[in-house]
């Protein structure tokens, strides 16, 4: 790729957003806001945008945090990979003290060997990638969100238990989130005994017509589809399902759960299952930030708007626990202080999940999700 090119893609990829009162460098926490603003998974990370800025603008107005106000760098990744790697490389160079971010696992991989070379902590609302935490890799990455493979030992135990899946298809988009949401499937499924993996294909994300890859799921007599990988996959998936008149179960992953697919898959996604956060809309804090972003917006909040809002106040909490931005006091107050957030009452265990959150199966409904008693 040409340098031109490379200077265009770059400057398109990052933009800065100051949300802080007129301070000096020296009087101000940055913070950046790293995910998808643009593209096909916009849904996905523009929530979590609109929720930090909505927490800021509250500290701010209140005094900051230690005295200090909040300034926060936004920047927009696409959900790429090397975007990622780029858009980390200038969050680091402008001394951001903590990132809030990455949305879709493979930019966040991508992204969390510099922010560990750098020693900068970044909590994710939504990188379910189960390696991130649990190999131990990158002792400076946090989530908000449980990971691909408690997500998946559900989607696999509902399919055998309660749909009382026998062949089961499982298609998967080779992503980072995908693939593995797919392979823990696969071996929960095979594990449990109660059904037979019939089929394990991986797509090519983006392709115009994954007709192939229909037909064989169709041949190999698959009851149900548990799918690894977004929306705009998953839609053009059932919609070929449907021309064909293949009536199968399809199980999806929080990569679906959203106004993203709905959008997209219109009437197809009607008697969709997904997997997705558990519903906390009954706690008081989650209330009260659904009814602001409400008063503000007009319309409700997206996907993982509230698994962002966690990983703002729980960065907050860090910081005005540690007295300051020091990485190794922010580790350890991440880790034994509690902070209450729109996820409940939170704090991070030694791996750096987040503990107490889990997830639930979600059925489109009417146009909608709503949560399987």
């Amino acid at each position: 790729m040409q340098k031109s090119t490379l200077v265009k893609l770059f400057a398109t990829a990052f933009v800065a957003v100051l949300v802080a009162s007129p301070a000096s460098a020296a009087d101000t926490i940055k913070i950046g806001v790293a995910g998808p603003h643009t593209g096909d998974l916009a849904p996905y990370g523009i929530p979590t945008k609109e929720a930090a800025e909505m927490v800021v603008a509250e500290v701010n107005a209140k005094g900051g945090i230690n005295g200090k106000q909040i300034e926060l760098m936004i920047v927009d990744d696409q959900c790429k990979p090397e975007i990622a790697t780029n858009v980390a490389t200038k969050l680091v160079s402008e001394s951001v003290n903590i990132v809030i971010g990455h949305v879709c696992s493979g930019a966040t991989k991508a992204a969390m060997g510099i922010y560990k070379g750098a020693k900068l902590i970044a909590i994710s609302p939504s990188a379910t990638n189960p390696p991130l935490t649990k190999s131990g890799e990158y002792p400076n990455f946090y989530r908000t969100i449980a990971a691909d493979d408690d997500q998946a030992m559900l989607a696999a135990s509902f399919a055998t238990d309660k749909l009382k899946a026998k062949k089961v298809a499982i298609i998967h988009d080779k992503g980072d989130y995908g693939k593995g949401f797919a392979d823990f499937s696969k071996v929960a499924i095979e594990t449990g005994g109660k059904a037979k993996v019939v089929m394990y294909e991986g797509i090519q994300p983006g392709a115009l017509d994954y007709s192939a890859v229909v037909q064989k799921l169709r041949s190999e007599g698959a009851d149900t589809l548990i799918f690894g990988g977004y929306h705009p996959e998953a839609s053009k998936i059932l919609s070929l399902l449907n021309k064909k008149k293949i009536k199968i179960a399809f199980i999806g992953p929080d990569g679906i759960k959203g106004d993203g697919f709905l959008k997209i898959a219109g009437k197809d996604a009607e008697g969709v299952y997904a997997t997705g956060p558990k519903d906390v809309a009954k706690l008081p804090l989650n209330i009260k930030a659904h009814d602001e972003y409400k008063a503000k917006y007009k319309k409700e909040p997206g996907t993982f708007f509230d698994q962002g809002y966690a990983a703002m106040l729980a960065a907050l909490n860090a910081i005005k626990v540690a007295g300051g931005t020091d990485y190794d006091a922010l580790g350890k107050a991440l880790k034994s202080s509690s902070v209450e957030t729109t996820v409940g009452k939170i704090k991070f265990d030694t791996k750096g999940d987040a503990e107490g959150v889990g997830f639930s199966v979600y059925q489109v409904k009417n146009g909608a999700f709503a949560e399987v008693k």
